[in-house]
Order: structure tokens, then C-alpha cells, then sequence
């Protein structure tokens, strides 16, 4: 299938959890000209749910345009694909099932037509874990979804903002499970695609990357653990031999402690919270996710649905926006990478054939 579009870009949005900001955020941030210049928009959703939004905000500046299906889209408007039961019920602030299985089937619907061809990119505004997964939706979240729609295993949920980026090796998990999740080798894996992330998706030459301990003081020589020594020393090694710029394993309170952070391109942390917490200290709520490695662009916002501030047009968008304008800028540097070296990209893909 192919889309109809005239050659633009087709960003698709992910509605997020209905009861929540999503709508809002979204509403606000696509009411910028600037964003239809070059690109399409449609978000997976409901356009009778989108229109509830919009009365209650009192959005009147954008135009939607109702569709069923990617082929079918305006140019210049905001398409909106229904994926939601029409009873469904909008309650602003409360999470429920139909909220989660909205959410789900946005982002299969979404994910579909990424892998399709009919959408370029995706964006996803803010789900609730807990709802979505009582509506059966069983990863730890969307890029975990995408890493298996796309069959690539050696993604790296990375955390982009103004002054830092910051990567996990691992996904959201109990922190009991983390230990065992550690390997030199997934590590080595991790370094490689973020690597290869910041030289293809952000143009930075020769990146360097910073990689943290897992233990208090970087377990300070075998005293705290052993996997700085045992696993993560050997990953950063066996990365240098192969011509990679990475240093570590840094202890992670005096890393941040120095704003060491600000000497590196970006941050190889060990778990979810490491990296999640430390970039909401230096970033706030400005920055955005971003799942490095898959071989399609996906962007989300940092925040969750917000429920105690929904429906009262007070909603900050700049996370949504900074998470659509950077998919945008990473769609377009992949783009002049394929049109001026396109034997060095053939290369690269067949190395992700071996790594995915």
C-alpha cells in the first residue's frame, strides 16, 4: 500500500488516554501553521471524542478532517481516524477500561500503518499503564510494542532533552529483576545502537558516551557489587576496540552530582529509573522519549496523562510539541543520510539485520 499524500511526510499521533491531557496538548501544539508546511497529520483516535475535547477547551482554531483510513488524508487539517466503540464515555480525570482500550487500539492501529508504509513516523501522546494493561496490552511500554512489531531486539529507550540525552539498557522493570538483566553482551548492544543513534538520528561525527555503574559508587572497586567489574568494564572495552568513543563505569550521584553529563553526547544508564529520574531533574517536563535503534522514528511525551490538571486547559505542551518537532528532524537527518551516502546506509542496514 502506498499513501496519498503528495510526497509528504505523514506524521501519525496515538490519542493517548482519553480522560487525561492528550487531546489537549495535541490540540495546542498542531495549532501552529508551521507544522502542515511540509507534513500530514493524523491522529488515531475519535473524532467524537476529539470533538468532546474541543468544546470543552473551547479549541476552535484547527481544522479536523474525519477519515477512515492513512490513503485517505487532507492536507493542511487534522485527520482523525476513529479506532474507539462509539459509547464510548469521556470521564476527565478518572482512569478506566475503555479509556485503556482506546489507548490500545490506537496504538495498533498506529503501529499497523507505520509497518504498512501509510504513516512515516510516529508520535504518541500519554497513556496509563495500569488501564491499558487490564485492556490486555502486555509491554512494559510503546517502544517494547515496536521493538516487537519490528523484530528488533537491541533497541534503546533514550530520554532527549535541551541539556542531556540519557539512555537504559533495560527496560521499565522491578529493580529485582535488573541484576539479572545485565549482560556484557546486551550491554556491548546497547552501546552500539545508541552509537549508531547519535551519529545517523542527531549528526554528531564522533559521539562519546558516558556509561554508568549499577551499584552505589560504581560498587567503588567490588566493595558495593561486582557487575561494574564482571560486566559493564568488559562492554565498555570490547566497545572502544571497535572504535566507539564510551568511558565508564561512572558512579551515577557523583556523575549527575558534577554535571558531568554536560562532557559526553549522551548517557548510558543501567535501569529505567536511573535514567528517568536524572533527566527529570536536569530536563523537567520539557523533554520527550525517544526509542533509538528501531528502523522507523517514534517519539513520546515524557509525562503521564495528568489527570488531577485534564480538562482544564492549563496543560503544558511542550513536551508533545518538542517530541512531534524532533520526530520531524530525525525523519528529515535519516533522509539526507540515505540520499548522499546511500552505499553507507546499505551497509548499515545489513548490519541491522544482524543486530535486530
Amino acid at each position: 500500500m502506498e499513501k496519498n499524500n503528495q510526497n509528504k511526510y505523514v506524521i501519525g499521533i496515538t490519542q493517548g488516554d482519553i480522560n487525561g491531557i492528550g487531546y489537549e496538548i495535541a490540540f495546542k501544539a498542531l495549532s501552529e501553521p508551521l507544522v502542515y508546511e511540509n507534513h500530514t497529520i493524523v491522529i488515531y483516535g475519535s473524532p467524537k471524542i476529539a470533538a468532546y475535547h474541543r468544546k470543552l477547551l473551547n479549541i476552535n482554531n484547527i481544522t479536523v478532517n474525519n477519515t477512515n483510513s492513512a490513503e485517505e488524508l487532507q492536507q493542511g487539517a487534522v485527520n482523525i481516524i476513529n479506532v474507539c466503540d462509539e459509547n464510548t464515555r469521556v470521564e476527565i480525570g478518572t482512569s478506566t477500561i475503555q479509556a485503556g482500550e482506546c489507548s490500545v487500539a490506537a496504538i495498533n492501529r498506529a503501529q499497523s500503518d507505520l509497518k504498512n508504509g501509510l504513516i512515516d513516523t510516529l508520535v504518541t501522546l500519554p497513556i496509563n499503564g495500569f488501564n491499558t494493561f487490564d485492556a490486555g496490552f502486555r509491554f512494559a511500554g510503546i517502544s517494547e510494542s515496536l521493538a516487537q512489531e519490528f523484530n528488533c531486539k537491541n533497541f534503546v529507550i533514550t530520554f532527549l532533552g535541551e541539556n542531556c540525552k540519557i539512555a537504559s539498557a533495560t527496560s521499565a522493570m522491578p529493580i529485582a529483576k535488573v541484576s539479572e538483566n545485565i549482560t556484557t553482551d546486551k550491554i556491548l548492544w546497547k552501546i552500539r545502537t545508541l552509537d549508531k543513534a547519535l551519529k545517523n538520528d542527531f549528526t554528531i561525527r564522533k559521539p562519546k558516551i558516558a556509561v554508568l555503574g549499577i551499584n552505589p559508587f560504581a560498587s567503588d572497586y567490588g566493595v558495593f557489587g561486582i557487575e561494574e567489574g564482571e560486566r559493564i568494564l568488559p562492554a565498555i572495552e570490547r566497545a572502544n576496540q571497535e572504535g566507539i568513543t564510551c568511558f565508564g563505569p561512572y558512579s551515577p550521584e557523583g556523575f549527575f552530582a558534577s554535571k558531568a553529563y554536560e562532557k559526553f553526547d549522551a548517557v548510558l544508564t543501567m535501569y529505567y529509573d536511573q535514567a528517568m529520574l536524572s533527566f527529570r531533574l536536569i530536563e523537567g517536563n520539557k523533554g520527550i522519549i525517544y526509542t533509538a535503534g528501531l528502523p522507523v522514528v517514534c517519539t513520546s511525551t515524557i509525562h503521564g496523562p495528568a489527570y488531577d490538571i485534564a480538562g482544564q486547559g492549563v496543560a503544558d505542551d511542550s513536551s508533545f510539541k518538542n517530541a512531534l518537532y524532533k520526530a520531524i528532524d530525525i525523519n528529515n537527518y535519516r533522509k539526507i543520510l540515505q540520499d548522499i551516502v546511500p552505499l553507507k546506509r546499505q551497509t548499515e542496514l545489513e548490519a541491522d539485520k544482524k543486530i535486530c
